[in-house]
């Protein structure tokens, strides 16, 4: 698969996933694994599945993708933007970043994400 097709099926499954099922995420974290959302960071899969049953139901629509290969194919970038209903208010929209790293063929986990809304747009 190219880093385009991984990063397409890796985003579908993540906002899916997030949007219905947001304990099911921290299978695809380690335990070096770490989250900035919205300038807090936290790192852990326990911790990070933690955070985001915190914030409540959420309901993401991706619009853009940009996808980058690291220096070698173990490495994988993503930045999207969006935007998000946070407990049914009104979109808000947001950047989101993925540094996923590989486990093996086929295989990969977040290592680095970063959140954050965008106000005034």
């Amino acid at each position: 698969m190219s880093a385009q097709e991984i990063a397409q099926a890796f985003v579908q499954h993540y906002y899916t996933t997030r949007d219905t099922n947001p304990t099911a995420l921290a299978s695809l974290y380690q335990d070096g694994s770490t989250l900035t959302f919205e300038g807090t960071m936290v790192q852990g899969g326990a911790a990070i599945s933690q955070k985001f049953q915190s914030i409540g139901p959420v309901k993401h629509q991706h619009k853009s993708m940009d996808v980058q290969p690291g220096p070698n194919s173990s490495y994988l970038v993503i930045f999207i933007t969006g935007s998000v209903q946070i407990g049914g208010d009104n979109p808000l929209h947001y950047c989101h970043f993925f540094q996923l790293v590989s486990t093996g063929p086929g295989a990969f986990y977040v290592h680095n994400e970063v959140f954050r809304l965008n106000y005034g747009l």
